[in-house]
């Protein structure tokens, strides 16, 4: 099994999540996105949306994060990321699409690229669109979790699933960005713990061999 992975790719970071969590030997295949390695004919030929991540297993090619995630619960059940109940499993990927389609698409590195490179946003004003995004979808985020009745340890419960595997990155990418959390104790606690984790620690961007490529 391989992944190719950008140590500070959030998508990627979730699909290392679940791979550290269901205790998966793989190859990580650094891919550079500050490089333009993803525009590369050599990887255009693998994944043809030029994105990151992209999961090589038994010969077959897996990409977007969520597909990943879900192909792996599918193919290796071992360890569960997603509830027995019909209901939460439902809440738990709308959690997920919650980070992974509403906030992080308008903050990835190709649209920040763009804001910068194409219609010159000033430095300034691209983080200040950073943060407008993560705090519109904190507050979503947080008061989710205040409604939900599982809300425990983890997003759901105390069983970790998908919404942890996508909410930790997007935690780590708001601390990049200097974002404030005090409005939001439950996402804040939520992180604390996974982090806590070993699986977790292992996918972080620091363990990642290419972190000081």
């Amino acid at each position: 099994m391989k992944l190719y992975s950008y140590f500070r790719s959030s998508a990627a970071f979730r699909v290392r999540i679940a791979l550290q969590l269901k205790q998966l030997d793989v190859e990580i295949l650094p891919v550079h996105l500050l490089k333009n390695e993803q525009q590369a004919a050599t990887y255009i030929e693998i994944n043809p949306s030029g994105l990151v991540p992209t999961l090589l297993d038994q010969g077959q090619v897996l990409t977007q994060s969520l597909s990943i995630l879900e192909y792996l619960e599918e193919q290796y059940p071992q360890v569960n990321l997603l509830p027995k109940n019909v209901l939460q499993r439902a809440q738990v990927r709308a959690f997920a699409q919650h980070i992974a389609s509403d906030i992080h698409p308008l903050n990835n590195l190709r649209v920040l690229r763009y804001l910068k490179k194409q219609l010159h946003v000033g430095e300034d004003a691209k983080n200040n669109w950073y943060r407008h995004w993560i705090t519109q979808g904190f507050d979503s985020l947080e008061q989710q979790l205040q409604q939900h009745s599982t809300t425990g340890q983890f997003c759901f419960g105390d069983q970790v699933t998908f919404a942890d595997c996508c909410l930790i990155p997007q935690v780590y990418n708001a601390k990049r960005f200097d974002i404030d959390l005090s409005a939001y104790p439950l996402i804040q606690s939520i992180d604390q713990h996974c982090m806590q984790i070993k699986a977790f620690q292992q996918a972080a961007p620091e363990q990642q061999p290419d972190w000081n490529i």
